[in-house]
């Protein structure tokens, strides 16, 4: 059994207004992270809204009427903390990490920032060609293009399959005007949660029941996305300055909703993929010496998780690989999964989830994600799932899924 951890206590509350949050205590830690979540991902656009959300990221941290731009980061470092913010596929967050005694004044200043942004025309003409740039400097980087390719040729039918950045065309059509009405649709009380994790201040629900998040207003809960079907497709992709080929593969995987799936999904990946000791990396390197690198990671996503496969190897090399890739999975088939392996690969998923309970952010980060979510399972409860897949079960549920003939494959070579 991989073992046994104690996670922080989860308190959620719900406020007035539909707006929830939750703390988790962990006294021992000397920072107090604030995360705020929204389901404002790239999910969430139309067609002429693509790459809104992750501008709408950085338009906020040009300030609200109240916070001029760069006066939030002064005064978050004036209280001895730092902040961040991720824009994701199904949502967006922010957060800073202060000390405890500094959670009030950060929590009003993390709120009038995110929930009031100025979106002044000056700025917003500035900031976009910031997006361009990063754009452009994604197109540019020939991993990154290889990887958007894949997901493209995945999922060509779902937000899951465009480019989170958005498209420069629909981007310079963008208005302040209409990013102030996807920011009014999307943040409402319905579609946001807050989490606090680390030492917690006394008085907290006070504070945040008198907070801006109390102001929301009420709604939200756009429809769900529908599921990802990945299709079986095959793609060549020139790349100019590839350093190397590539073999790609793509499977669908079990969603996020399904945590006892994820679990299996992590296990299986692991086994697969992670690590000199696992089935594919022992083949393809040690074995054959036909790859210089060899990746398998599970990608968790509310409307299905992908299994992303990513081979390093000489391009006239790239049959043998994917043949070997085939092989070795029909040998798992074939035989089982080796219970040594999938022991060594349960330590491997137990030992990442215990180094997240560790620290404020991560566990901030799986709290808040949770809450929006509607999970409400202890942060540990990953950890009693991992024996509830023996060899034989991942070998009959999960394995045929991993069918390299049902995968994309897209396969790159150097232009």
């Amino acid at each position: 059994m991989p073992g046994q951890q104690h996670s922080p206590d989860l308190e959620v509350h719900q406020l007035g207004n539909g707006a929830s949050w939750v703390a988790a205590s962990m006294p021992e830690a000397p920072l107090t992270c604030l995360d705020f979540w929204c389901r404002a991902g790239s999910v969430s656009e139309t067609p002429a809204q693509r790459g809104m959300a992750h501008f709408l990221e950085h338009m906020v941290f040009k300030g609200s009427p109240d916070l001029p731009a760069g006066a939030f980061d002064r005064a978050i470092e004036q209280l001895g903390g730092s902040s961040n913010a991720a824009t994701g596929y199904d949502d967006v967050h922010y957060h800073v990490l202060v000390p405890p005694e500094q959670v009030p004044r950060a929590l009003e200043l993390l709120l009038d920032l995110v929930l009031h942004p100025s979106l002044e025309a000056e700025d917003f003409s500035m900031e976009r060609r910031v997006v361009l740039e990063e754009i452009a400097q994604s197109n540019d980087q020939p991993e990154e293009r290889v990887i958007q390719s894949l997901l493209t040729l995945c999922c060509p039918d779902h937000p899951y399959g465009r480019p989170i950045l958005g498209d420069p065309e629909v981007l310079l059509a963008m208005t302040p005007e209409a990013m102030g009405a996807f920011h009014a649709d999307r943040y409402r009380a319905g579609n946001c949660c807050l989490a606090v994790a680390g030492s917690l201040p006394a008085g907290l629900a006070g504070t945040i029941a008198g907070s801006a998040l109390a102001d929301l207003p009420c709604g939200g809960a756009a429809p769900p996305t529908a599921s990802i079907r990945s299709l079986p497709r095959r793609s060549t992709l020139p790349v100019p300055r590839l350093e190397s080929g590539r073999l790609l593969m793509a499977w669908h995987q079990p969603a996020a909703a399904d945590l006892d799936g994820v679990v299996g999904g992590d296990l299986i990946t692991s086994l697969l993929g992670e690590g000199r000791g696992s089935v594919l990396v022992h083949r393809l390197r040690e074995e054959l010496r036909l790859a210089e690198s060899v990746d398998l990671d599970l990608n968790v996503m509310e409307a299905g998780s992908l299994a992303l496969l990513e081979v390093a190897a000489p391009a006239g090399q790239l049959d043998a690989v994917e043949a070997a890739v085939g092989e070795a999975w029909q040998e798992q088939m074939d035989r089982g999964c080796d219970s040594g392996a999938l022991a060594r690969a349960g330590r491997m998923v137990a030992n990442g989830l215990r180094f997240a309970l560790e620290t404020p952010t991560s566990v901030a980060a799986m709290a808040g994600s949770g809450l929006l979510w509607g999970r409400r399972q202890a942060l540990d409860h990953p950890l009693s799932l991992i024996d509830g897949w023996t060899p034989d079960r991942l070998r009959s549920t999960l394995l045929p899924a991993l069918d390299p003939a049902a995968a994309t494959v897209l396969r790159a070579v150097p232009a």
